[in-house]
This record gives structure tokens, C-alpha cells and sequence, in this order.
């Protein structure tokens, strides 16, 4: 037995017992587990509802990446992971469901078991869960994960380890962890902790680097690696869960590559001449314009439309408050009023791109713009009204445009927000502080992202006419991993996409203490008591009517912050294939996200 932290008072312990025993006595395996209800399949499901269990096997699929990779384990903050090994190579106890908001069924484990308050969760493995190698995914082998990754692992994984209070084997193939803090969704979280194989690391450093295939338990088996170019896997015609419902119609293509490239005109080159055979257009405008060649109109490729209902996201710009001249909230707001979104749209995207207006809008889990906090959300807000921003309570809205390319009226309004943070326009037409300093800042880029990099030389010239000197810094992948991790920017590109069951992960994106921890994902180095409190609040729900005006309430905080210029985003996703690529007729409810549609669900067929 691993045992986390030690019991402090004998009333603790006694409190402990009590609860173990009541859920002990309500608890029993289940084939699953959503955050709140019940898995909408039952116990004897023959497919995940997604997918297409006839699929056939076979074929090969040829993706595009930008940037390069230099290490295959991505369960560590060193160096870059090449793209996939996690999600084709590996598995987790439990299997998420991209049709329900927030679902598990048994992958590796048979069944999950926890109480009614979730103060524990207990895994029962399948008898002929196997790693690649055709060894026994054991016990060991899943104490062993969780405390490494918790440990020595990349910072996502440390907030729920250090929630966890004993991590036990029950049994030859069960083990339980048992939690030292209200969290309703950590059951769900550590079944979704990858699974090593603990003996891959002896006598090795966990966290170095390398390109040495670890062993996994997955579809997939890594077949052939060009460092920072691409990577191939081969679909394992041996592997232990192919014939699982939960896989079932699943991971039908017997091979899928990675391609790299720094130069995304080259990427779309490639795209025409057939040799990516299935890319992700992000932009509108590309995607009704320049989608016209001999391929396309021949019908050797075929373009997709994938909608969806989760949240935008952030997407957008973010300011680094750490940094002195973006620790007032007047100066991120006229950061934003400099941003000319409706002539930027137009220009990008022909204006047909809705814009963010806050962190989860397009779902109801987002505030509206402009609107009062009312009934349980302004409950929520209202302790902490003392230090919340303004517009957080009565209603924020982004600032409009004035639809022309100077935007003179958002130039007013910033000018007369930063001389009320103290910046004040010169004689010589530099905008600068009450010790004369001048309002320079870098917008850290990473190379490939064009569309990014030239929104952005817009924005520069923008803050010209204001006195503020901006300047666009390209750094190649690795190099802005290194930036990013230790915080070490101004502004920089930020994408965080949101999902319909927000929940721990909220903590690495804004929390506090993510604020001070190298790696984690708090790029703007918010500390605010309000936001842990909500993102406790909405962890500790245990119904929708408790945990949708917690997240509406950190929706508020957030957006009020003013930490992110925001853009805009798909309202659904976009992708070009080669025709002998299949997919299902029925998109999830998550749309095209990550690998869980494409190529998890597609197959190819002549």
C-alpha cells in the first residue's frame, strides 16, 4: 500500500472509517461511470454508439503536424513529444465515451467501483489486459504508473495525485485509491491515467528524453521514427482489446503517420499532391476559397463538414501578468480594444468565424454577454465582489469595433484607459510610465503559425498609434516549450479547448498554485482566491444544477480578467480526405476532437 499523507487527528481517522463503511455498503462494480447520472449505455453494449462496428480493417492514413518532436514518452514536461504515441500506443483503465458530456466505460479495467460521495474508487483489470510484448498488465504495474506520474511525470498529473491519501492492491487484479478532498470527478480522472509498463524503466531516468519505443498496451506499435520529421504506427494485429465493445469499430486503419512540417504552405502542397491524406482546415476563408484543385474537383478528395456542441475555448492572444505592464486590468483592456476583431475577421476569414465572447461560449455552461450574474451564480460571486473586476457581477461584454480599419473609437477608449493605469502618450509619440519607460513588449510565436503570426503584425501596427512598440518573436517548437514552461514571455498564442464536464484540469489552466509551478498550463499567471473557490465548487457538485452555475461563475471571472485577447473559433470542424477514407454518418457529441474521431472512428475502403 502507497501511503500519501498521514491521518492528523484520531477524529479524522474515526471520520474516515465512518465514511469507507457507509461506502462500502453502498458500493458496487459498475461497467461504467458518468459525472452525473448514469452511462448512457448499459452493461451489455455491443458498440460505442460513435462507431461503426462492420468497419473494415486495413488501409493506411497520412496526417500533418507543425513543429518537430524529439522524444517518444510524453508523460513528462522534457523535451517535445512526437504526436500519437500517447493515444495509440497506450491505454487507461477506463475509455471515454466523446457521445456523453463526460463518460467512462471499462478498457483495461473490467469495472469500477466507488460510493456515493466518491471518497474512493476501486479498479477490477481484465483478466487478459496484455502490454504489446504479450506480458500481463498487473497491479504493480498501475500503482506503479499513478505514482511516477504523479510524482516525476509532466504537472498535469500532480494535482490529482496529491488528492489521492492511500493507493492500494485489493485483490490479484484490483487495486483502490482512497481521497483525502471532496472531488467528485476523481474517480473519472485516474481512469483515465495512462498505464506503463513498470519495468521499461529500470535502471532508466523517467523524465529524460528519448527515442527509444516504450512498451504500451494499446492499438498501436511504433514502427518507424525520423527524429523531428515524422512517425509511423502500425496498427498491432495481436492486441489484447480489439474485440471489447468499447473498441469495437475502432482503430480500423492498419497504419497512421505523423508528417512534420515548419512551413504550413508546404503542408497545404503536400495536401494537393495527395500525400497528407487527411487535414484539419482551421480557417473559414481557406476552406470556401482555395479548396478548388484537381483533386478536390475530380473527387480523389472530399471535403467534410464536422458540427459539434462544445464550448469555443479561448483562443486568442494571452498577456503574461507576471510581467509588470499586464498586471492592471485597464492595461489588458485596452490590449483588447486595440484589437480590431471585425476588420481582423474580415480579412481572415471573410467575417464568416463567430467570435469568443467568453471562455465557454457556444454551450450553457457560458455566461451571455453583457448579462447580470443572477440566482446561484451571483451566490457563488458574491463573497469575493470585493476583489472581483469589474463587469464580472453587472455583465461584461467585449468591446465592439467601429468597423473600420483605423477603429479610431477603440484607439479613444484604450488611450483613456492607460492613462488611468498611468501611461501617458509623449510628445515624441511613445506611450510610456511615470518614470518615463516605454510600453515595449515581445509576442512570442512558434514557427508555422502563419495565420497567427500575421494576425498579430496587424495588432502590432494597431498599438503603434497608441505609442505602444510591439514586436513578433518566431521561436521554433522546442525552444517555445522552453519559453512557455519556465513563463518566460510577454504575450504569446494561447489555445485551450473546453470541454461540455470541465474539471481538474481547470486547476492546471488558472488554478493558484499552477501559477508558481514551471510546465503546468497557466500561461497568464492568474492567482485569484475567486476562481479556486469556483473550480472547488464545481468539483465538489454532485448534479448539473450544482455544477453548471459553478462553471458559469469561473466563465464570469475569467472573461472579466481580461487576461486574452480573444479570436474567434469553428463552430464546427473542417477536414479534407482522400475518398477512400470512411467515417461514420453520426458525428459524436465532441464533433472532430483530437484523435477520438479522426482516425480513431474512420476506415479505409476502396
Amino acid at each position: 500500500m502507497i501511503r500519501k499523507n498521514s491521518l492528523t487527528s484520531r477524529a479524522g481517522i474515526a471520520g474516515l472509517i465512518v465514511l469507507a463503511w457507509a461506502g462500502l455498503a453502498a458500493a458496487e462494480p459498475q461497467h461504467g461511470i458518468a459525472m452525473y447520472g448514469d452511462p448512457a449505455l448499459p452493461p451489455d453494449f455491443v458498440s460505442l454508439p460513435q462507431a461503426n462496428p462492420d468497419a473494415p480493417k486495413g488501409g493506411s492514413i497520412t496526417l500533418s503536424m507543425n513543429g518537430s518532436f524529439d522524444t517518444l514518452n510524453p508523460f513528462t514536461t522534457n523535451g517535445t513529444a512526437a504526436e500519437g504515441v500517447s493515444a495509440l500506443a497506450f491505454e487507461t483503465l477506463m475509455a471515454r465515451s466523446y457521445d456523453e458530456p463526460f463518460t467512462l466505460y471499462g478498457l483495461l479495467a473490467e469495472s469500477i467501483e466507488t460510493d456515493e460521495s466518491r471518497n474512493f474508487v476501486e479498479f477490477t483489470l481484465r483478466e487478459g489486459a496484455r502490454f504489446s510484448d504479450g506480458s500481463p498488465v498487473t497491479v504493480e504495474d498501475v500503482l506503479w504508473s499513478f505514482e511516477t506520474l504523479g510524482t516525476v511525470g509532466h504537472p498535469r498529473y500532480l494535482t490529482a495525485w496529491k488528492k489521492v491519501e492511500t493507493a492500494e492492491a485489493t485483490g490479484e487484479r484490483s487495486v483502490r485509491f482512497t481521497f483525502n478532498t471532496e472531488d467528485r470527478e476523481l474517480p473519472l480522472i485516474l481512469g483515465l491515467r495512462p498505464i506503463l509498463k513498470k519495468s521499461d524503466f529500470d535502471g532508466k531516468e523517467f523524465e529524460a528524453t528519448t527515442l527509444e519505443s516504450l512498451t504500451g498496451s494499446g492499438p498501436y506499435l511504433i514502427d518507424k521514427v525520423d527524429a523531428g520529421v515524422s512517425i509511423t504506427f502500425r496498427r498491432n494485429p495481436e492486441w489484447w482489446g480489439r474485440d471489447l465493445p468499447v473498441n469495437r469499430g475502432q482503430w480500423n486503419l492498419d497504419e497512421i503517420s505523423y508528417e512534420y512540417f515548419s512551413n504550413p504552405i508546404a503542408v497545404f502542397e503536400t495536401v494537393k499532391a495527395g500525400e497528407i491524406t487527411a487535414y484539419r482546415e482551421d480557417n473559414l476563408a481557406k476552406w470556401a476559397n482555395r479548396y478548388d484543385f484537381p483533386a478536390i474537383t475530380s473527387g480523389d478528395m472530399v471535403k467534410l463538414e464536422v458540427p459539434h456542441d462544445r464550448p469555443s475555448g479561448i483562443i486568442g492572444l494571452v498577456m503574461n501578468t507576471r510581467r509588470p505592464q499586464f498586471a492592471d486590468w485597464r492595461v489588458r483592456e485596452a490590449m483588447i480594444e486595440m484589437f480590431n476583431f471585425d476588420f481582423i475577421n474580415n480579412t481572415f476569414t471573410g467575417g464568416a468565424a463567430p467570435r469568443i465572447t467568453s471562455y465557454f461560449s457556444n454551450s450553457a455552461l457560458g455566461m451571455a454577454p453583457g448579462t447580470p450574474a443572477e440566482g446561484e451564480v451571483l451566490a457563488l460571486l458574491d463573497p469575493f465582489k470585493a476583489d472581483l473586476l469589474p463587469g464580472t457581477i453587472e455583465g461584461y461584454s467585449l468591446p465592439e469595433s467601429d468597423g473600420t480599419p483605423r477603429n479610431r473609437a477603440g484607439l479613444r477608449r484604450a488611450l483613456a484607459l492607460l492613462e488611468e493605469a498611468g501611461w501617458t502618450l509623449s510628445d515624441d509619440g511613445v506611450l510610456r510610465d511615470t518614470a518615463g519607460q516605454p510600453f515595449t513588449f515581445d509576442i512570442l510565436l512558434t514557427i508555422g503559425q502563419d495565420e497567427a503570426a500575421s494576425v498579430a503584425a496587424i495588432y502590432v501596427e494597431a498599438l503603434k498609434e497608441i505609442g505602444i512598440v510591439a514586436k513578433v518573436i518566431m521561436l521554433d517548437s522546442a525552444q517555445m516549450k522552453v519559453r512557455t514552461d519556465a513563463y518566460d514571455f510577454d504575450m504569446t498564442y494561447i489555445v485551450r479547448t473546453l470541454s461540455l464536464s470541465p474539471g481538474n484540469e481547470q486547476s492546471l489552466y488558472w488554478g493558484s498554485e499552477a501559477a508558481d509551478t514551471p510546465g503546468t498550463r497557466n500561461l497568464m499567471g492568474v492567482k485569484s482566491p475567486a476562481i479556486d473557490a469556483m473550480i472547488a465548487t464545481m468539483l465538489a457538485a454532485g448534479t448539473p444544477e450544482e455544477f453548471t452555475p459553478a462553471v458559469q461563475a469561473l466563465d464570469r471571472i475569467l472573461t472579466a480578467g481580461r487576461y486574452v485577447v480573444p479570436f474567434w473559433y469553428a463552430d464546427r470542424n473542417l477536414i479534407v480526405h482522400r475518398k477512400e477514407l470512411q467515417h461514420p454518418e453520426k458525428a459524436p457529441l465532441y464533433g472532430d476532437w483530437a484523435s477520438s474521431y479522426l482516425p480513431a472512428l474512420w476506415w479505409y475502403e476502396k
